[in-house]
This record gives C-alpha cells, structure tokens and sequence, in this order.
C-alpha cells in the first residue's frame, strides 16, 4: 500500500514529479506513479483512482489542468493539485486547480512546486499526532 498516488497528466511533466518523489522519500512516504492523461484516457484514469488504497493524491498537470478536478471527483480523499508552467507561465493550470466546483475540493500548490505538493501530503498524513 502506498501513502501517496502521484498522477502526471503528460510524461512532460515529470520534472515536477521529481521534486515530488525527492520529497516523499526525504520524509520516509511511500508513493505510486503514473502518467494518465484525464483528457486522453479517461477510462484507465478511473479504474487507477478506484484501484488506488493511497491516502493522499497529487495531480501533476498543465494547461487546462483538468486532472486534479477530475480525479477529486472520484474519490472523497484528499487531492492536491500542481500546476505546470507553460506557454501562459501556469496561470493557466493554476487557475484550473483552484477553480473547482463547490463539492469538488483540490487543494493547490504553486507553479511546478512539487516540493510543497509533498510537503502538504505528508502533513495530511501526519494530521491528528502531535
């Protein structure tokens, strides 16, 4: 079982997952990986949310960035997304995290800030001990 399900929507992406990775492992937190596009494969993105027994998700995304939204409506645990910068410098993706729907939750980081991304997981893991 890992603690924490990493999803990049593009292998593009996977600097920023990186930071992610280096972070989990830092602090001792087991992780899954995937690349799975919300747009291109839908269908493989919702058995993976659903077959997952992590705790916690980080979505990885830029432009539209409907990854982390898509995947916070699949399941009621916590998601959060990364933006990544692009041809808009990521105001596009962060845009799209943090404007979700009421019912809909994604917490947010900052542009292609993976380190902050695992940081906040690791506190959403450790919540309720001292």
């Amino acid at each position: 079982m890992a603690d924490v399900t990493v999803i990049c929507g593009s292998a593009s992406d996977g600097a920023v997952a990186e930071k992610v990775f280096e972070t989990l492992k830092e602090h001792g937190v087991s992780y899954d990986y995937a690349v799975i596009s919300a747009h291109r494969d839908p269908e493989r993105l919702d058995e993976y949310v659903k077959a997952s027994d992590a705790r916690v998700f980080i979505a990885i995304a830029g432009l539209s960035a409907a990854l982390p939204g898509v995947i916070a409506s699949k399941t009621k645990r916590p998601v959060i997304g990364v933006p990544v910068s692009g041809t808009l410098m990521g105001l596009d993706a962060l845009l799209s995290i943090v404007q979700m729907p009421k019912g809909v939750p994604v917490a947010c980081v900052g542009v292609d800030n993976g380190v902050n991304a695992a940081l906040l997981a690791v506190r959403i893991l450790n919540a309720g001990r001292a």
